[in-house]
């Protein structure tokens, strides 16, 4: 019971920031799982199908806040189904570590991109490009439904860093798009599990402890998202990006604990140094907003 209560509480946390920032549900909860000696294919599967109801209460919490781009969720739902039901199949038969250093080093490289658009805008808002079209967001989603079922999470690093750089979305539609999308990657992964594990080798103790905390935090989550400034949460963002894949890649060449740990540190301390920036320069831009409509006024 104290396993499953914890459980609970992890899958409230991971929620909390996949719906806020619009990755790590999966990340955290499969890593968790993997930790306590849970199967890849069986954590997976246990987190694609608590991603089932999460996704859905904060699939529609965002969609209340208008965080939601319909015709981005439109297009990105049946290749993202397609990808996870593939990827579950596959990871079924196939370890899915191997390909996660490379995977993980193509995912910083776009964090540092994602921190980079933010901060040098400087006193200027951001502004945003015409929304994705089919031929960006059709490979993006066989892509990252194919990763999410393989590495237990996935659609969030992928879909919400590619759009994030991109610049076609501000980041609170990014975030509810990619959470609204998810509901169908989830789907798809699940049944994937299905056809290949069966019902028997599903925890389904586990995946619901992960929904319940889950479906908690997902209206706070989608009230951040809509809440946060643009450039702040497109900072968070990109630094959780890197901060991830950061241990991934040291794990993968062989870092010992004390190293990884330190260059996590390092990088949390960059991370946390890039939103105080971008929260003074949030700050300094609402400044000059109000002085020019004060002068216009005048």
């Amino acid at each position: 019971m104290r396993k499953l209560i914890v459980l609970g509480v992890v899958g409230l946390l991971a929620q909390l920031v996949d719906g806020s920032l619009g990755m790590a549900y999966g990340v955290t909860s499969s890593t968790l799982l993997l930790a306590t000696g849970i199967a890849p294919a069986a954590a997976s599967a246990a987190v694609h199908f608590s991603e089932i109801g999460t996704s859905m209460v904060s699939g529609f919490s965002h969609h209340k806040l208008g965080n939601v781009d319909w015709k981005t969720v439109s297009i990105l739902a049946v290749p993202g189904f397609v990808g996870a039901f593939a990827g579950a199949t596959f990871l079924a038969s196939i370890p899915g570590d191997v390909a996660k250093p490379w995977v993980a080093g193509l995912l910083l490289g776009l964090g540092a991109y994602v921190i980079y658009r933010f901060l040098v805008l400087g006193g200027r808002r951001p502004t945003f490009k015409a929304r994705p079209g089919v031929r960006f967001l059709v490979p993006m989603g066989l892509v990252g439904g194919t990763l999410d079922s393989i590495g237990g999470g996935g659609w969030g690093p992928v879909g919400t860093t590619t759009l994030l750089s991109s610049g076609r979305l501000e980041p609170r539609k990014v975030v509810g798009s990619i959470d609204t999308s998810e509901f169908v990657v989830a789907v798809g992964g699940s049944l994937g599990f299905l056809f290949a594990l069966s019902t028997a080798g599903i925890p389904w103790d586990i995946a619901l402890a992960l929904l319940a905390g889950g479906v908690i935090a997902a209206p706070i989550a989608a009230w951040l998202a809509k809440h946060l400034p643009a450039r702040v949460l497109g900072v968070a963002a990109g630094g959780l990006i890197i901060l991830t894949n950061t241990r991934t890649i040291a794990e993968a060449l062989g870092a010992g604990g004390t190293t990884v740990a330190v260059t996590a540190a390092v990088v949390a301390v960059l991370w946390i140094s890039g939103i105080a920036w971008a929260v003074a320069q949030e700050r300094r831009s609402r400044e000059i907003q109000r002085l020019e409509e004060a002068y216009a006024a005048a």
